[in-house]
């Protein structure tokens, strides 16, 4: 029997062992919304920022450029030696890390010009709070952006989704659906000023094997694939080696 761990536990195990996986994950690297960050930064050269979950660094990588000081913060802490070797590499001196929960950041009062969190929130157990806590450690007139992997507003769609990401990855907690997230933001006290959202292409091997998804799972996530109604195939484009696209979100907030 397996000994029971807490969540945080098992994020830090889930992550701790993938950490340079996801250095070098093209789904992770690479976007538009990487482009998007870069510019929201441009806007506080001298500020600070602050990148919740961090994961790898790629948010932080992106502003670090742009602004005066960068704060990686991160609960696993092989992450956070990760994104502090490559910050060296790349020459990124404002760039510090920090290791800690989303949900009890160790940092003043409106303290930060840009909050931002790419691609890790679904993995918060406590999501209000985190949301909360983000409010609070930002400067009025600053900037918080949320960037995320996103669950389909249609419930039949949207449980095969929430099934597939846990068989994969048991760190997961839950995606939000664009409109979940904007009344998430709203009840923690943001104003969203824009929007969007896009489809991310998951390829199906590279996908797994990036978490390490033990042979078990990945079976049962394919059975769940074979077993899925038309609609829920067709509105994931999926492919028969399993592949398949998922949604994403980016919005832009201020208190």
């Amino acid at each position: 029997m397996t000994v029971a761990r807490n969540h945080d536990k098992v994020v830090s195990e889930q992550f701790g062992s993938t950490a340079a996986a996801y250095l070098t994950s093209t789904v992770h690297a690479q976007g538009e919304d990487l482009q998007q960050l870069a510019a929201f930064a441009s806007q506080f050269p001298r500020g600070k920022a602050l990148d919740v979950g961090c994961g790898a660094g790629h948010a932080a990588f992106a502003i670090a450029p742009h602004m005066g000081v960068v704060t990686a913060y991160d609960l696993a802490q092989e992450m956070l030696g990760v994104v502090e070797h490559a910050a060296m590499e790349r020459g990124l001196k404002n760039l510090h890390v920090q290791q800690g929960s989303a949900d009890d950041l160790p940092f003043a009062d409106a303290c930060f010009d840009l909050v931002c969190t790419r691609f890790s929130a679904h993995h918060w157990k406590n999501l209000p709070q985190a949301l909360a806590e983000m409010v609070r450690v930002l400067k009025p007139g600053g900037k918080c952006i949320v960037i995320d992997t996103a669950s389909p507003e249609d419930v039949l769609t949207d449980t095969y989704f929430q099934s597939i990401e846990l068989l994969r990855d048991t760190s997961h907690v839950r995606n939000r659906s664009l409109s979940s997230w904007r009344q998430l933001l709203t009840q923690a006290g943001l104003t969203t000023s824009a929007d969007k959202s896009w489809k991310l292409p998951l390829q199906f091997d590279t996908w797994v094997a990036r978490m390490r998804t033990p042979p078990e799972r990945v079976a049962a996530i394919k059975s769940l694939w074979d077993s899925a109604p038309s609609e829920v195939a067709a509105y994931f484009s999926l492919q028969p080696d399993y592949s398949f696209v998922i949604d994403a979100v980016l919005l832009e907030c201020h208190v």
